[in-house]
């Protein structure tokens, strides 16, 4: 007798191949058959007009420290997604010291946008080796869950305060590779780091990846290759991508022996020639028999911002001092007219890049206000607002953060995403070779992005309602590819003897719902939230963890270890090229 059959679906089983009714039962936590089953099962689900796919697998999140107050990982679950990868960036939270952890507490709600009061409620922060901080979920997660060493991470621990302003010498190099092997060896899925000038501490100093020299940087990255089913992520210091940037990628590939994905690469009409820019860093990474992948985005990047965390404000000139000053501090300054001069003039020292549109006041738009007598401008602009009120557009903005204790939700101009030509680049991206979908970044950024909700997002817009991929190429973005750059073993596909990660959906249906602000974080703490619409089974391991939108309790998820979970995969010229060693150089 089977566990579970699922009747009557058609099944996607995420090779790419086209859709095919047929029934799938499981057994044990497997796939025990896949046709037309006649057996008897424990629970039989009807799935006449649902696709049945594998579950998908997120490899960019940043759920290292909500995984302690929320078991479930959601929303990414009610999305469909039953394989996560966190420690991305350079940014895991494990391994660690007595004196690190308030550091990389600091630090993470500076560059990663979590609560600082909900990591100090709800994280107990102490663990020590990499081991330790992944025997925490054995048993515990909905949703199978591995882990990246961080960078940042491992020099604090070694390091100390130094981390910060210095390059490593030979002795703390020997000591931050042996912590790094001790990590591997319990199971981290590999090696994450960050050279972003967007990447700042809670001193806003850079955080201390961005202070390795690239001896330093490629050392790590040949340590990796002596540990199974280990992987590499990066995020470049632009991404505008000079030769160096290409040069650097290319570089820690070759000699970690692994792909390497970069985070992010956002397609939009406007600045056409940075998409070929950054798709070039693949081909130059080719010819030299490197792999270098970028994660794209399935939809449109409209994150909001707020005064509050100052995440993105904090970048613009004169801006950081300002954010940086404790909450009732950083209100007197916002209300004070001489400051208000200094930040409009910051605004207009920011040169051509990403925060320029964030300068251009007027084209702001109010996403959500918190306060009744607010509420007649939810939608509007700040230039709107201010002609409204007989002010100028920054003082308006201002105005209208600080009467809501500066919790205001604010969506900066989106120009050059929405139109169909952008669409069309995202659509020629999601298939390229030379890149994977993902860039969620859940379980950061809680204030600002709604990501998480990318493979909805892939499955409502991408497929149904703008017909720009076919779902069998959509599911197979979303399953098989991910799960084969990380080795992850039996996952990924529908196949019998695989592992039974599923998900039941109506194609006719499924997307992301509305999004909202939910105050659901430890302490109280606010996140955006958005549930999925037209999914109606996701299955972890063969045990049912969400049914029509809700949690079934069930805490079925595997901690993905290295070597045991996963599989190496291994790049044409890494096996006999690296960068030469700093004692190799003249």
């Amino acid at each position: 007798m089977f566990d579970t059959l699922i009747r009557g679906g058609m099944l996607v089983d995420g090779s790419g191949g086209p859709p095919r009714r047929a029934d799938v039962a499981l057994t044990d936590g497997r796939i025990a058959a896949i046709g037309s089953i006649s057996g008897e099962a424990r629970e039989t689900i009807d799935a006449d007009g649902r696709i049945v796919s594998p579950g998908f697998v997120d490899v960019h999140t940043h759920y290292d420290a909500q995984a302690f107050w929320d078991p479930t990982l959601s929303p990414s679950p009610y999305h469909g997604v039953t394989t996560i990868v966190g420690g991305n960036c350079g940014f895991s939270i494990a391994p660690l010291s007595p004196d690190a952890g308030d550091y990389l507490m600091r630090m993470l709600a500076r560059v990663e946008g979590m609560p600082l009061e909900s990591l100090r409620e709800g994280v107990p922060w102490d663990w020590a080796s990499f081991g330790d901080y992944l025997s925490r979920f054995d048993g515990n997660l909905a949703v199978n869950a591995g882990f990246m060493v961080g960078h940042s991470a491992l020099r604090r621990v070694v390091m100390g305060e130094r981390a910060v302003g210095h390059e490593a010498n030979a002795e703390e190099l020997d000591a931050m590779n042996a912590l790094l092997r001790a990590s591997l060896a319990e199971g981290g899925l590999g090696f994450s780091s960050t050279r972003s000038a967007a990447h700042n501490d809670a001193d806003g100093q850079p955080v201390p990846s961005r202070h390795a020299s690239l001896d330093e940087l490629y050392s790590l990255c040949r340590t990796i290759r002596d540990y199974a089913g280990t992987s590499l992520e990066m995020l470049p210091g632009t991404n505008l991508f000079t030769e160096e940037d290409k040069e650097i990628l290319t570089q820690m590939s070759l000699s970690a022996n692994r792909p390497l994905n970069w985070n992010l690469m956002a397609p939009r009409s406007d600045m056409p020639e940075v998409m070929e820019n950054q798709l070039s860093a693949s081909d130059y990474a080719a010819e030299r028999g490197a792999v270098v992948l970028a994660l794209t985005v399935p939809q449109e990047l409209s994150g909001r911002v707020n005064l509050l965390s100052g995440f993105a404000f904090d970048a613009l000139p004169r801006w950081a001092e300002v954010i940086a000053l404790p909450l009732e501090a950083r209100r007197k300054a916002f209300a004070d007219p001489a400051v208000r001069e200094q930040l409009r003039l910051g605004g207009e020292e920011q040169g051509p890049g990403n925060l320029k549109a964030l300068t251009r006041w007027a084209e702001i738009r109010v996403e959500e206000t918190f306060e009744p007598e607010n509420e007649k401008w939810r939608g509007c602009t700040i230039g709107e607002i201010a002609e409204a009120r007989g002010v100028a557009p920054l003082d308006a903005l201002l105005d209208l953060s600080l009467s809501e204790g500066l919790q205001t939700s604010f969506a900066s101009p989106t120009g050059g995403q929405t139109d169909l030509e952008s669409w069309q680049m995202r659509a020629d991206s999601w298939t390229d070779p030379r890149t994977i979908v993902g860039a969620s970044d859940a379980g950061a950024h809680l204030d600002m992005l709604d990501t998480f909700a990318f493979s909805t997002q892939l499955l409502g817009r991408g497929v149904r309602e703008m017909g720009l991929i076919s779902i069998e190429d959509a599911i197979h973005q979303l399953t098989d590819v991910p799960a084969r750059l990380y080795g992850l073993r039996e996952r990924g596909r529908i196949e019998e003897g695989w592992h039974a990660d599923l998900v039941v959906f109506d194609v006719t249906r499924v997307g992301k719902g509305p999004t909202y602000t939910r105050f659901d974080l430890p302490a109280g703490a606010p996140r955006l939230y958005a549930d999925a619409e037209g999914v109606d089974h996701v299955f972890v391991n063969g045990h049912e963890i969400v049914r029509d939108g809700a949690d079934t309790g069930a805490r079925p998820g595997t901690v993905l270890r290295s070597g045991r979970d996963t599989e190496t995969v291994e790049v044409p010229g890494g096996s006999t090229s690296h960068s030469p060693r700093p004692d190799e150089r003249e």
